[in-house]
């Protein structure tokens, strides 16, 4: 695990060392134990590490024996040495046990295709020395990031926006659409990013970059082939058989490896996993004293059934205070996930014992197992109705104190399915974020439609049906581009790489086989096929709980602890000097939640965190 940089200088101009040593430094906290350099001509690749397998002979960047092809990675090769063994047998020499030395042999041989063979999470930079031709890769389920430009001829990359923005070529310029999309998603969806001009590489894809210029394919995609003949039971077998391999592979390395769990069905499962093959394994768990958000109880439940040895990291609104403090920096890229503030600290904490964790990301992707998406069948359902019931069901609702919710629900009924779906899984509805903005931002924007991204994701679905096609969109959107970030962000701001199994992509496609009837039943039966396949590794309390999400109790921090922060942050002269947000609007909205009327924590958190960002990021002054 690592942070990588680098950059392609354009035809006629040397790489400058110094410039990439700049972009090295604002890494170093995902890579506290080596930087690496490496100039060559035109090009320049260079690495942040922290050390997790073979501690002594693995710094990067690392060469082919004569130096055609130069590769740096972040992430890992969970299979390496299976292709290590195979390549030594072609005749290659090898001078460590890196994974990353593994890749620089096997491209050699194949070139691109290399990647196809390859089990694990990385973001690669390949520099071929013979066709002076740069690559860089980034792993098919979207687990590391990679950034990159093109300015003034230069073609510069990084893990992180902070990397990119230390060469003196990258413009540091908000995107106000790239901002549009953070509003209406929680986070900006690949390709885009923040910074206009500056590209995310989707998850899957494939740049190559020489004088002929730069091409972008994708290598890889989520497959849906259902096979409907094979019995259930057989599937059960084939799931707990699948993830026993995912998590095997997962648990290697050459420092201490440990699991985060939340109490729910994921990493319940993935630790119970983990203990059965390192009995007495660590596990980590974070909770909020008198809190309804403390799931503590259930992670200490999970521990004791599977013999861990368990750690409990308790959070305060002084804890988050702290947190918040720095969250533009440590954020790197605009993100709207409460839980980032929990998950950095118990990363934090974690790293004191372990330095790799494994998680249960893409669980509930995989498995259908959001509510969200069982509701996609209701909202297709009431949309049908008649327009008089539908403003009954309404009314009603309006009359109850409970009745947000199902507010909530209806509104998301009268759009269309893609963009209603969204209003239920994250960020701000239209209506609702276009009376954030000042009115001279609207005008700007008038005519762009954040919910395209929905379509052009879905437009590479393989499949018809509607289960099949919220797994995919799921993953390519939600997973990809919030969950996944926030787990980056967080493990690696503290020098801490997160696994998780559920992703190996072996595991995934054998997913794509398994009908779509079978992972997505209804709001009752959220995760039945997972529960069914796992029950052996899962406690009866926790394996029976209703599906919970990872709450954090911002809406009564918001109220007490942090509610000077909250106000100072969001004060009218703060947000008039950003120039984005409609201040009066802003200050209604903090009025409404201190004072204890109406729960705002969700669109006062995604405010907070872009204004926290854009100080850190863009100065003081007017972002556009």
């Amino acid at each position: 695990m690592c942070g990588i940089a680098g950059f392609l200088a354009p035809p006629g101009e040397r790489a400058d060392r110094c410039i990439l040593e700049r972009m090295v430094a604002t890494l170093r906290h995902r890579g506290p134990d080596a930087a690496g350099h490496q100039v060559d001509g035109r090009a320049a690749i260079g690495v942040a590490r922290l050390r997790i397998v073979d501690l002594e002979t693995g710094d990067q960047p690392i060469a082919t024996e004569d130096g055609g092809i130069i590769v740096a990675l972040n992430g890992e090769i969970y299979d390496s040495a299976g292709h290590q063994r195979r390549l030594a047998d072609c005749g290659h020499r090898f001078r460590s046990r890196s994974d990353t030395e593994v890749v620089a042999h096997a491209w050699e041989d194949d070139g691109e295709r290399c990647i196809d063979a390859l089990n694990g999470m990385f973001a690669l930079a390949v520099w071929n020395r013979r066709e002076q031709r740069l690559f860089l890769v980034r792993d098919r389920m979207g687990e590391k990031p990679l950034y990159w430009v093109e300015a003034d001829g230069w073609l510069v990359f990084a893990s992180e926006l902070r990397a990119l923005l230390a060469h003196p070529a990258v413009p540091r310029r908000l995107d106000v659409e790239g901002f549009v999309r953070y509003l209406t998603y929680d986070y900006v969806p690949d390709p885009h990013s923040i910074l206009s001009g500056v590209s995310k590489l989707p998850p899957a894809h494939l740049l190559s970059a020489s004088a002929h210029g730069i091409r972008v394919r994708r290598y890889w995609d989520i497959p849906f082939q259902p096979q409907t003949d094979v019995d259930e039971r057989v599937w059960h077998e084939q799931i707990a058989r699948r993830l026993d391999r995912a998590v095997e592979l997962r648990l290697a390395g050459d420092v201490p490896v440990g699991c985060f769990v939340s109490g729910g069905i994921d990493s319940t499962v993935i630790a119970g996993t983990a203990a059965r093959w390192r009995p007495g394994i660590r596990t980590f768990s974070v909770g909020y004293e008198g809190s309804r958000h403390d799931e503590r109880p259930f992670a200490r439940l999970a521990a004791h059934h599977f013999g861990t040895r368990h750690e409990e990291l308790v959070v305060s609104a002084a804890d988050a205070a702290d947190v918040v403090h720095g969250l533009g920096r440590l954020l790197d890229e605009p993100l709207s996930d409460m839980s980032f503030v929990p998950l950095y600290l118990l990363s934090r904490a974690a790293r004191g014992t372990v330095t790799v964790a494994l998680t249960g990301d893409g669980g509930d992707e995989l498995f259908a197992g959001y509510p969200s998406m069982a509701a996609e069948w209701w909202q297709r359902a009431v949309a049908r109705l008649p327009g008089a019931f539908r403003s009954a069901l309404r009314r009603a609702a309006g009359l109850r104190a409970a009745g947000a919710p199902l507010l909530e629900f209806l509104d998301a009924s009268e759009c269309s399915p893609e963009t209603g779906n969204q209003t239920l899984i994250g960020g701000l509805p239209a209506s609702r974020h276009a009376r954030l903005l000042r009115r001279e931002l609207r005008i700007q924007l008038r005519g762009f439609d954040p919910y395209r991204d929905i379509d052009d994701a879905l437009a590479s679905c393989p499949a018809s049906d509607l289960g099949a096609r919220l797994i995919y969109r799921y993953c390519k959107l939600y997973l990809a581009g919030q969950n996944l970030v926030n787990a980056d962000r967080a493990s690696m701001a503290s020098g801490l790489e997160l696994r998780a199994p559920f992703l190996d992509h072996t595991f995934v496609e054998f997913m794509g086989r398994i009908p779509s009837d079978l992972k997505l039943r209804g709001f009752r039966s959220l995760k039945r096929l997972l529960k069914r396949a796992l029950a052996d590794r899962l406690p009866p309390a926790i394996r029976y709980r209703r599906k919970k999400g990872f709450g954090v109790p911002f809406d009564e921090w918001f109220r007490g602890a942090l509610r000077p922060l909250l106000c100072d942050v969001l004060a009218p002269a703060q947000i008039r000097r950003g120039g984005l947000f409609d201040a009066d609007e802003v200050t209604r909205l903090v009025h409404e939640h201190v004072e204890g009327g109406r729960s705002n924590a969700k669109a006062l958190w995604s405010i907070l965190a872009f204004e926290l960002w854009r100080r850190e990021y863009l100065g003081d002054g007017a972002a556009w």
